[in-house]
């Protein structure tokens, strides 16, 4: 005999407690960016004074390449603010998610049934340790093979002089690239959990899924086979660790479903 689900899966709480006025929503929502940005802010007040350290950290990998003598330059005459002025917004940002996804949060999981707030939040909190994987991943792994490559390719006689505003813009896409790359899981995951497909699904594509992979590597790094391969394998082995996870959470579902309907 099939029994009526009890308790906060009964219906939504939002249902329960009342629906919340247009303009309590938009109050609510109001707080939230505020804390948003007033967190980005108080990160960028912390780092701003370092900013010219922090330029110097994120451009270690490729002035460690450059031959004795040579170094970086500025070619805009603003640069040499600009450019650490905005590693340091994007650093507050970076530093920041952590908030600003609690934020988001905070603001939808009144929302959200019981069962889907005890996955949402884990799926949260591993998508910011993931994109911040794929930024240590990126300085640490990438930018070392990518970097030696092009400084051992050049024709000789030609001097390298890398300018700090290019660099900056280099190396903030790849760290945009290899963060969300590394967020395959969690996406993977959500698609099973939608029902938009299932794990079985999912791993009949695997082909097509490796191709995609190359040329989205293709896509969002340097024209070098390195940086391409180092960004696709990544992302096709994430991919077949959101499979098994979502295999998991697909069986979980399975057997939950079955203890409401006995």
């Amino acid at each position: 005999m099939t029994h009526t689900p009890q308790g906060d899966d009964a219906q939504n709480p939002s249902q329960q407690q009342g629906e919340m006025p247009l303009v309590e929503h938009l109050l609510e929502l109001r707080s939230r960016l505020l804390k948003m940005v007033l967190a980005v802010l108080v990160c960028f007040a912390v780092i701003y004074p370092f900013a010219n350290e922090l330029y110097l950290w994120v451009s270690e990998p490729l002035r460690s390449l450059l031959p004795v003598g040579q170094m970086m330059i500025a070619t805009d005459v603003t640069a040499p603010f600009f450019a650490p002025l905005k590693l340091a917004l994007v650093a507050a940002v970076f530093t920041a998610i952590p908030v600003i996804l609690y934020q988001l949060w905070s603001f939808v999981a009144p929302g959200l049934y019981a069962h889907e707030k005890r996955l949402a939040f884990p799926l949260l909190a591993t998508s910011v340790v993931l994109f911040y994987l794929g930024a240590v991943f990126a300085y640490f792994v990438v930018f070392p093979l990518v970097f030696g490559f092009f400084t051992a390719i050049g024709p000789e006689g030609i001097v390298e002089l890398p300018d700090i505003s290019s660099y900056l813009n280099f190396v903030l896409k790849m760290f945009f690239a290899f963060g969300v790359a590394f967020e395959i899981p969690i996406a993977t995951i959500l698609l099973i959990l939608t029902g938009a497909t299932t794990p079985a699904s999912l791993a009949a594509k695997r082909p097509y899924v490796v191709v995609a992979c190359f040329i989205i590597g293709m896509l969002l790094t340097p024209p070098d086979i390195i940086s391409q391969t180092l960004l696709a394998v990544p992302m096709w082995l994430l991919f077949e660790l959101g499979i098994v996870f979502g295999r998991l959470v697909a069986r979980n579902r399975t057997a939950d479903g079955d203890e409401l309907a006995e």
